[in-house]
């Protein structure tokens, strides 16, 4: 192979092509026109001097970083970036004294940047609080997963949250002309023909960052300074799939969740393998399966249980990538299993009276008297053992009194639930607590 044709970029040493070619001014930013477009809410802050705490949410490489840095410069604020994985409490009391100092004896304002913020713990978050209410800091934190869900209720009612969109492919076709052309960039050293600039763009997805690493590394094997799609394709390797684990996280949840209770599999395992395959957590799908099987098949079919605990404990016990077998055993089978959601009724049920009612008194026949005391109070009085009857039932009431003849459980008549439901209905009528 020839020598790259690639311009050496010595100033900028090593860095990639992504970090080379960071806007330097919010001119050169590229894209969220809806936050930073005339009479945008961005726009109004910087034009007023005065910019708010944010959390900026959305996906991967759509500039959540690079705004920061430009906003803080925009109002002339020093930029402290703080790592939400490695910082604790006591960093965070360093970046508010140094922010403190800095006001005091110059005027200058502070903007902290917390990338990832969602994964400060209460602690570190309840620390923070009180320097932003405070305005000691303008806090800015970045996510890719939807900040309710994560940051805390105080600390986020004092931020504004705004949504960056992923970049269109004209955004990203523009952010790929000033990587090609300038002199931080590729210095026109390589051209990109059409399609493999069409490549560029759907493997990115929206994402900056995807499309520029993309670039420079099929510029490496261009040595004849054409990018081709071969060479995109090389430098690719696989589709990523779209799946920030915000928003789509919990879509696509929903999609298989919805598909399993509708009895589809084949739409279950899609969803199954998109999100396997985007780098779910395996444990996370397991999780909504062992709850699916309570929830929409119960006692339909009680072996849905066994199957997606099973099926759990065997993944524990192989791994990846032979887990995703007993998977998509586990998946068909809730797919396909007759369905209620008997069980979660009738618990919402049995729940509602419990908080309505309080603290009603037990029947006394029902508790146990292990002194004479208790038996003089009546305890385990007139209590009936259901063993010393014919078919180990015998027709007795055991809800307190106040609810007595209450209904919570009501099988349907699918699966093994329709045997259920003859039998209470006969034991039900002997008690004179018919449904209904």
């Amino acid at each position: 192979m020839q020598g790259s044709l690639l311009p050496n970029n010595s100033a900028e040493g090593s860095a990639p092509l992504a970090a080379r070619m960071r806007p330097a001014t919010l001119d050169e930013y590229v894209g969220q026109t809806h936050l930073l477009g005339e009479g945008k809410v961005l726009s109004r802050a910087l034009a007023s001097g005065r910019l708010p705490s944010l959390v900026l949410w959305g996906p991967p490489g759509t500039g959540k970083t690079t705004l920061a840095g430009l906003l803080a410069g925009a109002v002339e604020a020093e930029l402290v970036t703080v790592s939400a994985v490695l910082a604790g409490v006591k960093d965070i009391r360093q970046a508010v004294a140094g922010a403190t100092q800095r006001q005091q004896m110059s005027g200058r304002r502070t903007v902290l940047f917390v990338d990832e913020i969602r994964r400060f713990n209460k602690a570190q978050q309840d620390a923070l609080l009180p320097h932003v209410e405070r305005g000691v800091v303008t806090l800015i934190g970045a996510t890719t997963e939807n900040p309710s869900f994560e940051v805390v209720g105080a600390l986020l009612s004092r931020c504004r949250v705004l949504v960056l969109e992923a970049l269109t492919p004209g955004e990203l076709s523009q952010i790929l002309d000033r990587a090609l052309l300038s002199d931080k960039g590729l210095m026109g050293a390589v051209e990109v023909e059409p399609r493999a600039r069409e490549h560029i763009l759907g493997h990115a997805d929206g994402d900056a960052r995807a499309a520029l690493t993309t670039l420079e590394l099929a510029a490496e094997f261009a040595t004849e300074g054409i990018v081709t799609l071969e060479h995109v394709e090389e430098a690719a390797q696989r589709r990523v799939l779209a799946y920030d684990r915000a928003d789509a996280h919990f879509d696509h949840a929903s999609a298989l969740i919805k598909s399993l209770r509708g009895s589809d599999p084949d739409a279950a395992l899609y969803y199954m393998a998109r999100m396997l395959e985007a780098g779910e957590d395996p444990l996370f799908l397991f999780r909504r399966l062992v709850i699916f099987a309570s929830e929409d098949i119960g006692n339909a079919d009680p072996n849905a249980l066994t199957v997606a605990m099973s099926a759990t404990e065997s993944f524990r016990f192989v791994g990846m990538p032979e887990g995703a077998l007993p998977m998509t055993q586990a998946v068909t089978y809730l797919a396909t299993a007759p369905k209620s959601n008997a069980v979660i009724k009738a618990y919402g049920a049995a729940r509602k009276d419990v908080l309505a009612s309080g603290n009603l008194p037990l029947p006394k026949k029902i508790l146990n008297a292990p002194t004479k005391l208790m038996k003089g109070h009546g305890y385990g009085a007139g209590y009936k053992y259901p063993h010393n009857y014919d078919g180990n039932y015998v027709a007795e009431t055991y809800l307190p009194d106040a609810l007595r003849g209450r209904i919570y459980y009501e099988p349907s008549q699918n699966g093994f639930e329709a045997e259920i439901s003859a039998r209470l209905a006969r034991w039900r009528r002997e008690t004179g607590e018919e449904s209904g």
